[in-house]
């Protein structure tokens, strides 16, 4: 787990959302409190609106909590029902011609650090993220899953309904695309 992410136990999972569904509040929250912040810079990511991204994942926990199901690994279930949530929100979009381009990598917070840092981390950023829309979205998303959801790749096979050594292929090409990307090479 990265900093800054809480998870619980794999195994404390599927016994809060069985006391989810038996009413108990204390394990929603529980719930909320683990997986509402990674879901929403998710949901974020796909939608760019902060909006459309919190329906979304409140929409992820109504269908939790009303769905019997009892997936295999629930973290890659919640987020493959996000993901597609969210591909339908863009379909929608795209069809009345709301289409944008929206930037695809999540903003992070300045730390409180001095001017010229925080001009080097934007300068930074702002070299992945061409070097991340300069690669195929097929390789965006699993590097996007893998290194900033923090998902394994039999997660990520799950979700995107791929075999697991297409995730792996497409998780090394798209590490060899952003590595050889000009943006990214010291011209020194």
């Amino acid at each position: 787990v990265t900093l800054g992410q809480r998870r619980p136990p794999a195994d404390l999972t599927p016994t809060l959302v069985a006391r989810l569904r038996d009413g108990n509040p204390d394990a929603g929250r529980m719930l909320c409190e683990v997986y509402h912040p990674p879901l929403m810079r998710f949901c974020f990511r796909y939608l760019g609106s902060r909006e459309e991204a919190e329906d979304v994942v409140q929409e992820v926990f109504l269908k939790v909590l009303n769905n019997q199901a009892k997936p295999a690994t629930f973290r890659a279930w919640i987020y493959k029902i996000a993901r597609n949530r969210c591909l339908d929100l863009l379909r929608t979009r795209k069809r009345r011609g709301e289409d944008q381009d929206l930037d695809s990598v999540s903003r992070v917070d300045d730390d409180l650090t001095g001017c010229l840092t925080r001009l080097v981390r934007r300068e930074q950023r702002a070299h992945l993220r061409r070097a991340l829309a300069a690669l195929p979205e097929n390789h965006r998303e699993v590097l996007h899953l893998r290194y900033a959801e923090d998902l394994s790749r039999t997660e990520i096979a799950e979700i995107l309904d791929l075999a697991e050594p297409v995730v792996k292929s497409r998780l090394y090409e798209g590490m060899v695309k952003l590595r050889a990307h000009d943006s990214l090479v010291d011209p020194a």
